[in-house]
């Protein structure tokens, strides 16, 4: 029999990605096929795993079971707990286990509390013990640490927090989505927003387009009489006018909209 008083945490629902169409799709199917094999877990009446299953079964009547996780303490307890099971999962891309690892990053770092250092003739633990506590506490917090929880390279992380640093919405749907890599959209997120939004506008083409036009402006040769010093002078010109260009095409677009 499916438990009744079951309550939907807005932010739990919103902490993680949403299934793709396709995925909820196929979900829909085996639970209708095989029903709900997977308890929904539950931190007291609170759902905390299994949100899409729930809404699945609530609308087809379909039996569930739930089980209650009697370890957590606060909602950073909850948080750290869905982040772990969405980190172990294949069907995560990178992008997803960057931020989600940079989430872990930021509540461990909020957890860190500074040590007072004993007295000599307290009894306490000695410096060198202390400083062993502190570096255990502090390792999650390396990007190489991050880097490894998300099965990522550290120039990996960097260039996520560069996207959730200075990314627009629509840049950021193109690389959640997969149409363009990470790499790309950092690259682009170091424009203008009007110039990333008319990017993004132009779709996957014209985000590599502005990717590759970034890097070669930041060719810096040092001769700029010599051939090649003409040459990256003449792209990093391109560059700049492009991105003036698509800025003046977004605006433009919004002027035709208005």
């Amino acid at each position: 029999m499916s438990p009744t008083n079951i309550t939907v945490n807005p932010d739990l629902l919103a902490y993680i990605d949403p299934l793709t169409p396709d995925e909820h799709s196929a979900l829909e199917r085996s639970l209708l096929a095989e029903g709900c094999r997977d308890a929904l877990v539950l931190w007291g009446d609170v759902l905390v795993d299994g949100h899409n299953r729930y809404g699945i079964c609530t609308q087809h009547g379909i039996a569930f079971n739930t089980v209650q996780n009697v370890t957590f303490r606060s909602m950073d307890d909850v948080h750290l707990w869905m982040i772990d099971q969405h980190l172990g999962r294949r069907s995560v891309s990178d992008f997803q286990r960057g931020v989600l690892a940079l989430r872990k990053k930021d509540i461990l770092a909020s957890r860190v509390k500074p040590v007072a250092a004993p007295r000599a003739d307290d009894g306490q633990p000695s410096d060198a013990d202390i400083e062993q506590a502190v570096a255990a506490m502090v390792a999650p917090l390396t990007r190489e640490a991050t880097a490894r929880a998300a099965r990522v390279s550290s120039a990996t992380i960097a260039q996520i927090q560069k996207i959730q640093e200075s990314a627009t919405p629509e840049l950021l749907a193109a690389v959640k989505s997969g149409t363009i890599s990470i790499n790309t959209a950092a690259t682009v997120a170091s424009l203008p927003a009007d110039a990333q939004l008319a990017a993004a506008a132009g779709g996957k083409k014209e985000l590599q387009l502005a990717a590759r036009q970034v890097r070669e402006s930041k060719v810096s040769p040092r001769d700029p009489q010599s051939p090649d010093g003409l040459i990256a002078s003449l792209k990093f010109t391109i560059a700049e006018l492009t991105a003036e260009n698509l800025a003046l095409k977004s605006r433009l677009a919004e002027l035709g909209a208005a």
